[in-house]
């Protein structure tokens, strides 16, 4: 026997603990809604003629039906919260395959960290807000409210995006030409599962991420430029902006489905005051909904109403609606309605990529 066996033992015995202790916390699949597969129009038809929320929410439906009815109008969803986690993601999916989406401005957390990491192979788990924060660092487990996520599986998706750009000519991308190279990454994996992602690069959707570096990819970018300090790849967040305004310029009417607020909603709002100040003809968002369970009354962005939006020359008051409930209950009501009514089956897919002359 070792003279250190005695002292190894209860070290080796904690770490198969601890292991097993994760493997059971990490057992029960989050699982992503189909809209496809329900009819959803008598229950927002019999919303509609309730009150408060419920009846916000049917106006919202109606709303984004109608946008999608609207051949002129170009349809950018936003999306901001933890929503691919949440059981989102084959919605947004569904979306961008069903022409009822024709660009994406996201936080990317939704794109890099859940999205893409899915499309890697790994997945989201359900758990509880009760459980101990301490215990789960210790077992490299991160927490978002009741859904756990592996860190060390998450630490692949860093590693992952450091490649992609290693293998990418040294300059200053859009955070949409990354994420172009990234779904090019899943095409060349032959990856099979459903991607907002890998959806998007099929489908030319655009998917702008303005804090591109708030997320995994801005790890793995920390890494590619440490490694590579006078040749590499860098994120250029005004060519986000001017590229998204090109997108406006080109496409008058726009409507606008917001989940969440942030950085995303602003983005894509003030995507209308830019194209004026160059000195182009900009409309007004045509359409706007935001689903969010922010408030107002402190004066901070997320909860801003789409009233107020016009008074800053973004959003026009005659089809907006604020609908303040939770995204997982709110999302899959308003899409799936959206997606039983059929008005997309009418709808061209823009394919609003093909508007920038440089791909990856």
């Amino acid at each position: 026997m070792s003279i250190n066996a005695d002292l190894e033992t209860p070290i080796f015995t904690e770490t198969t603990q601890m292991h097993a202790a994760k493997k059971a916390l990490l057992n029960k699949e989050v699982k992503h809604i189909d809209i496809t597969g329900m009819n959803f129009i008598p229950l927002i038809d019999a919303m509609r003629d309730t009150a408060f929320q419920g009846r916000n929410l049917a106006r919202a439906a109606d709303i984004y039906d109608q946008m999608l009815g609207d051949s002129e109008c170009a349809v950018i969803l936003c999306l901001a919260g933890s929503l691919i986690s949440a059981g989102l993601k084959k919605i947004v999916v569904d979306l961008i395959n069903h022409q009822m989406v024709d660009a994406i401005v996201s936080t990317g957390a939704n794109i890099v960290d859940q999205d893409f990491f899915e499309a890697l192979g790994f997945k989201h788990y359900q758990g509880s807000a009760q459980l101990d924060d301490g215990q789960l660092q210790k077992m490299a487990i991160d927490r978002i409210y009741d859904t756990l996520i592996d860190e060390d599986a998450l630490r692949v998706c860093d590693h992952t995006i450091c490649d992609i750009a290693d293998n990418l000519k040294p300059g200053s991308y859009s955070s949409r030409e990354f994420i172009q190279a990234m779904g090019k990454f899943l095409v060349e994996k032959s990856v099979e599962t459903d991607s907002i992602v890998l959806s998007a690069y099929q489908k030319q959707v655009p998917i702008f991420v303005p804090a591109f570096s708030d997320c995994s990819a801005g790890f793995g970018l920390v890494m590619h430029q440490i490694k590579n300090p006078q040749q590499h790849v860098s994120i250029d967040s005004v060519k986000d902006f001017r590229e998204l305004t090109q997108l406006k310029i080109k496409n008058k009417e726009t409507g606008l489905l917001m989940i969440g607020g942030g950085v995303p909603k602003n983005f894509a709002q003030d995507i209308v005051v830019a194209a004026e100040l160059l000195g182009e003809e900009a409309p007004l968002h045509k359409y706007a909904i935001q689903i969010t369970v922010a408030d107002e009354r402190d004066g901070a962005l997320s909860g801003s109403t789409l009233r107020e939006a016009c008074s800053w020359g973004k959003v026009s008051m005659v089809y907006e609606q604020m609908v303040f409930c939770e995204a997982t209950i709110a999302v899959p009501l308003i899409t799936g309605y959206a997606y039983n009514k059929g008005a997309w089956k009418q709808r061209k897919a823009r394919q609003l990529n093909q508007v920038f002359e440089h791909h990856v």
